[in-house]
């Protein structure tokens, strides 16, 4: 069965929870992104990873809450996740799009570099 993308619908916020609350507590930004920045991974009716978006301006967004369930790891869904993050960034004419994160290598090969030499503050530019 194929895992698809798309935006997050009316009452899946439970499921991004406890996908996101697998996660380390420290790791968690607060307070999560609202539904309607959320995109989804599903496989059949499933929620497997999802990820957020949180535009602050025209000129910046924030990548947030990226989570693949465990043993749906190495399919690249987080990639396509963020994939679709940054296509909804293009679409809205935001300029940059940070990330805070320890996975740099993912993102770095989705076009993410370092800011200031900060190693997990990473910035694409449109």
């Amino acid at each position: 069965m194929k895992i698809s993308i798309r935006p997050a619908r009316w009452g899946e916020m439970p499921a991004i929870i406890s996908l996101i609350s697998h996660y380390p507590k420290e790791l968690i930004q607060k307070p999560l992104p609202k539904l309607r920045d959320f995109f989804v991974a599903v496989h059949g009716e499933i929620i497997v990873g999802c990820c957020a978006l949180e535009i602050y301006s025209r000129k910046i967004a924030e990548i947030r809450s990226l989570a693949v369930a465990s043993h749906y790891g190495g399919r690249r869904i987080g990639s396509r996740l963020v994939s679709a993050c940054v296509r909804r960034a293009r679409s809205r004419r935001v300029r940059e799009v940070l990330v805070i994160t320890e996975s740099d290598r993912l993102f770095s090969r989705l076009g993410f570099r370092p800011f200031h030499k900060q190693k997990f503050a990473l910035f694409r530019v449109f």
